[in-house]
């Protein structure tokens, strides 16, 4: 019986090259010339720091155009509201990783909705989307991409 799993995963490595390219991109810029701002990427939080709140969003932009450079679709960022203190802006950028019960319920939900002949279980943090046909399976796939979750997903370990 043919099988895929539905994950959301990233690439810590893509994401850490995106987070250096952006942080050489930010000491080259006219804007940031004698600006104390910085990335810092610990585990899956982003830290960033600036002077003023406009050039926290600034620093956004940059890290989400690396990001899609990189193939990381943007949809993996939680952005906390910034933090302003006196002197310093700080804001910290949580990257979302995995499916957690409440959106891979959502996903059952959709699939069920759609009425087609397909098993899905939760396990883990993915779901396993099993049917008789591969043009069932293949239609939920293109279903959740045009979904409007707020996770990136990726189409695993397809069996036929």
């Amino acid at each position: 019986m043919p099988s895929f799993d539905i994950v959301s995963e990233l690439d810590m490595h893509e994401v850490t090259n995106a987070v250096d390219q952006a942080k050489r991109e930010l000491s080259t810029r006219f804007d940031f010339k004698g600006v104390v701002a910085s990335f810092e990427l610990n585990g899956s939080e982003i830290s960033l720091t600036a002077d003023v709140d406009f050039q926290l969003q600034q620093m956004i932009d940059i890290l989400k155009g690396k990001l899609v450079s990189r193939k990381i679709d943007v949809k993996c960022l939680d952005v906390a509201p910034a933090d302003l203190s006196g002197v310093k802006a700080r804001q910290v950028i949580t990257l979302k990783q995995g499916l957690d019960q409440p959106n891979a319920k959502k996903i059952i939900k959709m699939v069920k909705e759609k009425k087609l002949k397909v098993q899905t279980a939760i396990q883990g943090d993915q779901v396993r989307v099993a049917g008789k046909k591969r043009d069932d399976l293949q239609s939920v796939m293109a279903m959740l991409r045009e979904s409007d979750i707020d996770l990136p997903l990726q189409f695993t370990n397809f069996r036929d």
